[in-house]
C-alpha cells in the first residue's frame, strides 16, 4: 500500500508541477521578448525640420504640450519631472526632467523630432510610456512648434528619472494591455501626418488616437484584457445606449471641461483630465464629430 501511495503522490506532484512549469516558461519567454525589444536599436534616419521660434509657434507648442501631447501632465509645468507614476505591481517610475536643464539639452532638433514622432531616443532604443505612438501623426509644423516651446523654457534642475518594470508589467506590455514599449507600436515606415485642424470627424479621428488605446479600436470600452485589479474600466464612447446615445455636444464639452460625468462623479484619475480640458474648441468639436460617427457598439465589445 505504501509504495502505491508514494507512486500516486509522485504523479500528483508531477501533475501539479507541469502546469506551473509551463506558466513559468510562458512568463519568462515574454519577459525576455520585452527585454530584447526595449534594447533593440532602431535605424531611423534623422530628418531636419525647419526651426520655428516665432510667437505663434511658441503659443502652439505650449498648447500641444498642455493638451494633445500630455507633456505637462507627466513632466509638470516646467517639464522638470520628478513625479512618481503610480504603477503599483507593474513597477516603479519617476518621470524624468525634460526641461532644457534635463535630457533635451543633449538632443538636436532632429533627434527630438524623431523622439516625438517615432518614440526613439538618441541611442536608437525605444522610449517607454511616452505617448509617441499616439502623437506620431503630428505635422512637421506642430513638431517644430513643440520643440521651440521646450527650448524656450527655463533651465531647471530635476530628477533624471527612474524606470523599473516588473515581470507583470512586461507581460502586460507584450499583451498590449499597457503600452510601455512605445517604438514597437509605431509603423516607422509610414508615419502619417494629419490634415490641417478642422472641426470635423476627419481631423477628430487623429485627435482620438489616444482614446483608442484604452477604450479599444471600437471605442466601446470595457475592461482592458489582462489589466490588474483596480485599474479603471474605460467607458463606452460610441453612440450606443450603453455609451453616448442621447448626448449633445454641450454635454460632451461639460464633461471635458469639468472632469466630471453627467451624474457628477469625477472621471477616473487614470484619465488625462488636465490634458483634455486644455483641448481647444476645434479639437473638442472634431473629437465629438468623430465619436458620433463611430458605429454604435454595446459596452465591452472591444474586438
Amino acid at each position: 500500500m505504501k509504495p502505491l501511495l508514494k507512486k500516486l503522490g509522485k504523479w500528483a506532484l508531477i501533475g501539479l508541477g507541469a502546469p506551473a512549469l509551463g506558466l513559468a516558461c510562458f512568463v519568462l519567454w515574454h519577459v525576455r521578448a520585452y527585454d530584447q525589444s526595449t534594447t533593440r536599436r532602431y535605424d531611423i534616419p534623422l530628418v531636419e525640420i525647419p526651426r520655428r521660434d516665432d510667437a505663434a509657434a511658441l503659443e502652439r507648442g505650449k498648447h500641444l504640450a498642455e493638451s494633445l501631447g500630455e507633456c505637462v501632465v507627466c513632466h509638470g509645468k516646467g517639464l522638470a519631472g520628478g513625479r512618481v507614476e503610480p504603477m503599483g505591481p507593474l513597477g516603479h517610475v519617476v518621470i524624468p526632467n525634460a526641461s532644457p536643464g534635463g535630457r533635451i539639452k543633449d538632443y538636436s532638433d532632429a533627434e527630438l523630432s524623431r523622439l516625438i514622432r517615432h518614440g526613439v531616443k538618441r541611442d536608437g532604443t525605444t522610449v517607454r510610456l511616452m505617448p509617441a505612438n499616439v502623437n506620431s501623426w503630428w505635422p512637421d509644423e506642430d513638431v517644430a512648434a513643440l520643440i521651440a516651446w521646450m527650448r524656450s523654457l527655463p533651465t531647471l534642475s530635476g530628477d533624471p528619472g527612474v524606470f523599473e518594470v516588473t515581470a507583470m508589467g512586461k507581460l502586460l506590455d507584450r499583451f498590449d494591455s499597457i503600452p510601455i514599449d512605445v517604438a514597437r507600436r509605431i509603423d516607422h515606415g509610414s508615419v502619417g501626418q494629419s490634415p490641417a485642424p478642422a472641426a470635423n470627424a476627419t481631423y477628430g479621428a487623429y485627435v482620438a488616437t489616444s482614446c483608442r488605446g484604452c477604450h479599444a479600436p471600437t471605442l466601446a470600452g470595457g475592461p482592458i484584457p489582462g489589466a490588474p485589479p483596480g485599474l479603471a474600466v474605460p467607458l463606452n464612447l460610441t453612440p450606443h445606449e450603453t455609451g453616448l446615445k442621447g448626448w449633445t455636444l454641450d454635454d460632451f464639452k461639460a464633461v471635458i471641461h469639468s472632469g466630471k460625468r453627467k451624474n457628477g462623479k469625477p472621471l477616473d484619475p487614470f484619465m488625462p483630465v488636465d490634458a483634455l480640458r486644455n483641448l481647444n474648441e476645434v479639437e473638442i468639436t472634431a473629437l465629438w464629430a468623430y465619436l458620433q460617427s463611430a458605429p454604435p457598439r454595446p459596452f465591452g465589445e472591444r474586438g
